[in-house]
């Protein structure tokens, strides 16, 4: 078991997904500053997707907890980030990772201080 599976198994769902988007978001991070190892950047891109794939089902679930605000903007948010990737896989600009970076960040940020206040 490592360590990130250790952490997990101590972590309420909305703490497991901002925990996976700050991975997507380092793993983007990592792969914009070398760039032209298109291998890195499509395996970042990849599991940014799943990452957010994963977010869209929990927020549509029946007992997700989340208001339906929140619900709608995730699934918005889902829905852009899967939109992005594949219009852009193969030629995604510095830019648009930078985007998806702040997009993780900012709802990693969000999901954590709602955990908070639960």
């Amino acid at each position: 078991m490592t360590a990130t599976d250790m952490a997990n198994d101590q972590l309420n769902v909305p703490e497991e997904q901002a925990f996976a988007l700050s991975r997507a978001a380092i793993l983007l991070d990592q792969a914009r500053q070398n760039f032209s190892d298109r291998n890195a950047l499509g395996a970042a891109l990849n599991e940014n997707l799943e990452t957010w794939v994963v977010i869209k089902t929990i927020a549509e679930g029946p007992g997700s907890g989340f208001s339906e605000t929140v619900k709608q903007n995730l699934v918005r948010l889902s829905n852009f980030v899967a939109d992005i990737t594949f219009k852009s896989a193969d030629d995604i600009s510095e830019q648009t990772i930078d985007t998806l970076i702040n997009v993780n960040l900012q709802i990693s940020e969000g999901l954590l201080e709602g955990a908070g206040r639960n």
